[in-house]
């Protein structure tokens, strides 16, 4: 049974956690009184030779034993105070053809988990049953090389707070009730890498600089649907012992031309080869090209097959482009529209909650790194401690973890439309500056092509979790995007009334006058949506037919807003003029210009309570909220409750402005 790269929350009772040991996967036979232990690698090759002082302590400790047993775990190297150590030290043991001496060094053999004892097959047991099965018979062997798994119950910061200040590659975390499954990569087990390592294939070499002697790098690659594809250069971790058994083995299968799909960047002659071994590689990173930092070469594998070497990717989600129904990535305007009109309402995944603890991990280490996002792509991001709500002490690390928790909800709302970024480099209480033109962008993050009113830019477009948390790690606190998208950016899709107060203008009347204007657009037949603005006012969006115009729409808002101005001259105002404007809520519907935005539904807020532009039921509306009840850290909970309130804006048909004609002419 394998483990997934899924992560896992560090203190959950549905979990335990043991250290990831970093050596061979071993499944071990034990037979009735130790007579004839075979210890099988992943990939079913007889090990024992190669490891006999194992085999010979399990003999040894199973004289006793009447039943059959088959035991899970993971042969190591022991470092001089008989800790185990890492991979690199097997190197000497992994080659043997069982004719020869094994070479100095102690390894052991580290057992987590029992699948079978006497005519039992417990894989089908909870792996909390099999585990004190596995304590029973196995807790004390009366010998050193053969162990048992360190494990901690419903809490694994100790071991991780152990795994960073010892090195080590990570945790494993397995659900308690999990079942065995041979064979099968599964999220009951996961993967909590802190050094990532993992095979890769050697697609050729470089020749030696100066002193080197035989090669001066293996260039390697993994398999992409069926394609040999490259991913860096490793030319450390080698003595002169390995580089000369290295040359040895790559000769004979040198060829003319490069395997990989793409031929490799190279500052020394390259030699290709077929691509047939596998390198254990450790690394820090991928790059957001896709491509390692500073590798380390630990040796070669002969249990595991290169044809199944692909990289290691967390789980896949209906994040982003699945979410709002379009793709995800660069593209050159190629799409196809967006089916209007039939947005699913979103469901939170549960991949939210491992990225929302790689981010607390970052942040609480004040490291910059690649986030893992649930699609495998990757983003870098850092300061991640740096505070934007200085008075609420809440930094880029909450934001970024609100816009994972909102994702679901908000990337259908942004979804092909360009957007304007609004960035606070150092926090609300310090200059902000827009940012329209997407300059060098990761892979991933969706640009395209926009060309309105005589200039041409590339922009970004929403819609994918990647451009949503690109935006946010550039300190884009806002979502702004176009009220059109880029498949028709010449129609918008809704309009939107804006109420600001002027100062000392309570909430409570922006409520009274965002009534009087649902009430004038119910007279034409038209649906609002009203959302606070996430900072002083509220928001009323009026959803449009498909092909309106932008001058339309906004004539429209222009007759509603200046009716209800004339109706209520004491609480509203059209005034374009602030100083003219007094104590009135300014009903401004000169939003609604080709490639002016507004703050979305479910954007955080540059505001001093670190405010959410949260959609309203007109109930609340009539019943009065508080504003300031709705922030980065309530949001979630409320989602939760009350679901996608902005959902029907996306679903409407859109309102007949025929109707305002004849409206206005009454008027």
């Amino acid at each position: 049974m394998l483990a997934s790269l899924a992560g896992a929350p560090l203190d959950d009772p549905g979990f335990v956690y043991e250290p990831k040991y970093d050596g061979i996967r071993a499944v071990i036979e034990i037979p009735p009184h130790g007579k004839g232990v075979v210890i099988w690698s992943r990939l079913g090759n007889d090990k024992t030779r190669q490891f006999p002082e194992i085999a010979g302590a399990l003999a040894k400790w199973a004289k006793k034993l009447a039943d059959p047993v088959v035991v899970d775990g993971e042969i190591v190297a022991l470092d001089d105070k008989g800790d185990p150590t890492g991979f690199q030290n097997l190197q000497g043991r992994i080659h043997l053809t069982g004719t020869e001496a094994p070479p100095p060094g102690r390894v052991a053999f580290i057992a987590f988990d029992l699948l079978k004892k006497g005519a039992v097959d417990l894989r089908s047991r909870p792996l909390v049953e099999r585990r004190k099965a596995l304590e029973e018979l196995f807790a004390r062997t009366g010998s050193p090389i053969l162990r048992l798994s360190e494990i901690a119950h419903g809490d694994g910061n100790r071991l991780h707070e152990r795994a960073l200040a010892s090195g080590w590659e990570g945790l494993i975390a397995k659900l308690a009730t999990s079942r065995y499954v041979s064979g099968k990569r599964t999220p009951d087990w996961r993967k909590l890498k802190i050094l990532q390592e993992q095979e890769f294939v050697i697609g050729g070499w470089t020749e030696p600089r100066k002193s080197r002697l035989h090669l001066g790098a293996l260039l390697l690659g993994v398999y992409e649907s069926g394609s040999f594809v490259y991913v860096g250069h490793v030319g450390t971790g080698f003595n002169e012992k390995e580089l000369a058994r290295l040359i040895k083995l790559l000769g004979p299968i040198e060829i003319d031309k490069s395997p990989f799909r793409t031929r490799p960047p190279s500052n020394e002659k390259p030699h290709w080869v077929q691509p047939k071994l596998v390198a254990q590689v450790r690394f820090t990173e991928w790059t957001a090209d896709g491509i390692l930092r500073q590798p380390v070469y630990l040796g070669l594998r002969d249990d595991k097959k290169a044809k199944d070497v692909e990289r290691e990717r967390a789980r896949g989600s209906r994040f982003g482009a699945r979410a709002s129904g379009s793709g995800s990535g660069s593209s050159s305007g190629s799409r196809a529209p967006r089916a209007a009109g039939k947005p699913q309402t979103p469901t939170p995944e549960p991949e939210t909650a491992n990225l929302v603890e790689q981010l607390r991990f970052l942040e609480d280490a004040r490291r910059e790194a690649f986030l893992t996002l649930p699609d495998g792509q990757q983003l870098r991001v850092g300061n991640l401690h740096k505070v934007f709500w200085p008075a609420l002490k809440l930094t880029k690390g909450d934001l970024l973890r609100y816009y994972v928790e909102a994702a679901p909800y908000i990337l259908p709302v942004v979804a092909d439309r360009p957007l304007v970024m609004k960035r606070f480099p150092n926090g609300i209480d310090g200059p902000p500056f827009y940012q329209h033109r997407a300059l060098d962008v990761p892979p991933g993050v969706r640009t395209e092509i926009v060309t309105y009113g005589g200039d041409t830019r590339p922009q970004m477009v929403g819609g994918d979790l990647m451009t949503l948390l690109y935006m946010t790690q550039l300190a884009a606190i806002s979502q702004d995007p176009w009220f059109s998208r880029v498949q028709s950016v010449d129609d918008a899709d809704y309009v939107a009334i804006d109420l600001d107060p002027m100062p000392n203008v309570p909430f409570s009347q922006v409520l009274d006058v965002a009534r009087w204007v649902r009430d004038e657009l119910k007279s034409l037949g038209a649906t609002a949506f009203p959302k606070t603005s996430g900072a002083e006012g509220l928001h009323i969006y009026i959803p449009l037919q498909p092909g309106t115009p932008y001058e339309a729409g906004m004539l429209f808002c222009q007759i509603v807003a200046t009716v209800v101005a004339q109706k209520h001259p004491k609480q509203a105002t059209v005034e374009r003029m602030v100083k003219n404007r007094g104590r009135h809520v300014y009903v401004d519907y000169l939003q609604n210009i080709p490639g002016k935005t507004l703050a979305t539904a479910y954007s955080a807020r540059a505001s001093e309570y670190a405010g959410v532009s949260t959609p309203l039921t007109w109930k609340e509306v009539d019943e009065g909220v508080d504003r300031e009840a709705f922030t980065i850290k309530t949001m979630p909970t409320r989602l939760e409750r009350v679901g996608d309130l902005w959902a029907g804006l996306r679903k409407s048909k859109g309102v007949d402005l025929s109707r305002a004609t004849r409206y206005g002419a009454k008027r």
